[in-house]
């Protein structure tokens, strides 16, 4: 089986990152932790690079929990720098590949630069047909079910809906990223082994994989590992990272 071709079809469609540890490896770089939040990118960038090739048909991006309101407000000040600085550089390279960029969560709480920012990136890429990518800021799995479950409460008081009428499917389209496949693979970086309030519904079936690795250290060869630990898991039978690897050069 490890030498023959490997399938499209046996890859996770949807692929949800939570990346943690830049802190901790500026920390043993004796750097302070904004310079592991900058060295991130880097990693953002070669993931998303990755799994475009691979022909994947969404990735989400854990950037900024609600939670992370509560660090240093230097340290959240940077982050949502860095937020912008990005934005402003990265989105026009997605939209020469035809990626699709949309930011998820809520991101009323963020300055009205930030805003403009998120606004103008999801307008310019809105219309490409690739890879979505989700990056979930200002972003918490019980505010999404809350937020669903409020809408569709709104819609029972109007009368457009009955309380029979409510079931997993209708919960569902209520919530972000309905319009995607729910999530296949959870990665999460840096010896972590929780899912920290990220897409709680969403992740009701996902294959969860906790590498040691910090996030600025994360490659596409630690991309290509956990796809191939993917497979292995769903469909129980060897495959080889060679095998991923071929697949990027048939998209």
């Amino acid at each position: 089986m490890q030498n023959s071709q490997l399938s499209p079809d046996l890859l996770p469609k949807h692929i949800a990152i939570i990346m943690d540890g830049n802190g901790r490896w500026a920390k043993a770089q004796g750097k302070p932790r904004v310079f592991g939040h900058k060295n991130g990118v880097s990693a953002v960038r070669k993931t998303i690079s990755t799994a475009a090739r691979l022909g994947i048909k969404a990735v989400t991006l854990f950037a900024f929990s609600s939670e992370n309101w509560r660090r240093p407000e230097e340290e959240v000040g940077v982050l949502m720098e860095l937020f912008i600085t990005v934005l402003s550089t990265e989105v026009k390279r997605l939209h020469k590949n035809g990626l699709r960029l949309r930011v998820i969560g809520d991101t009323s709480r963020f300055n009205q630069r930030l805003q403009q920012k998120i606004a103008q990136a999801e307008e310019l890429t809105a219309g490409n047909s690739g890879m979505v990518i989700n990056i979930a800021a200002n972003y918490g799995g019980k505010w999404d079910i809350t937020e669903a479950t409020r809408q569709i409460a709104q819609q029972v008081q109007c009368g457009e809906l009955g309380v029979e009428d409510i079931n997993e499917s209708l919960i569902t389209q209520h919530l972000t990223m309905s319009d995607l496949p729910e999530v296949d693979l959870l990665i999460r970086t840096s010896g972590e082994c929780r899912i920290s309030n990220f897409m709680l519904w969403q992740l009701a079936y996902a294959e969860m994989y906790f590498t040691p690795i910090y996030w600025p250290e994360f490659n596409e060869d630690s991309l290509i590992e956990a796809v191939t630990w993917f497979i292995e898991r769903e469909r129980r039978f060897g495959c080889t990272g060679e095998q991923v690897r071929a697949l990027m050069e048939c998209q």
